[in-house]
């Protein structure tokens, strides 16, 4: 009985994280209704100022470490990408989703990948 009740526990520990885990992985990806694993009140208005003066220089210094967007979006196409987000915020998510596509981001359905897996641009 001890034996069967330890199996069932941790199944069921392996099982919830099987399903709690995409949730923490997919965060973000260019809603903003949903926060991402870094977010906090103060970085939040730190990126919205960045956002909205079209600095580039404080968002990507604020996005140091972060992932494939740094890699992606630089001083260039900052604007794009700005634009992007405010379209978001803005509740125009399939617009957002076009400038995010346009600049190589991924949309979790392949259209936005444009390097990788030896690939070039």
């Amino acid at each position: 009985m001890k034996k069967t009740s330890i199996i069932a526990a941790v199944t069921a520990i392996v099982l919830g994280g099987a399903v709690l885990a995409p949730t923490t992985v997919f965060a973000y990806r260019g809603d903003p209704s949903v926060t991402g694993p870094n977010y906090t009140a103060e970085r939040h208005d730190a990126m919205e100022k960045a956002f909205d003066a079209n600095d580039y220089n404080t968002w990507k210094t604020l996005m140091t470490g972060q992932g494939r967007v740094t890699q992606m979006v630089n001083a260039q196409n900052f604007a794009r990408f700005a634009e992007a987000h405010n379209l978001a915020e803005q509740g125009k998510i399939t617009e957002a989703n076009a400038i995010r596509a346009e600049l190589g981001l991924g949309l979790h359905n392949g259209s936005g990948q444009k390097t990788g897996y030896g690939r070039t641009k």
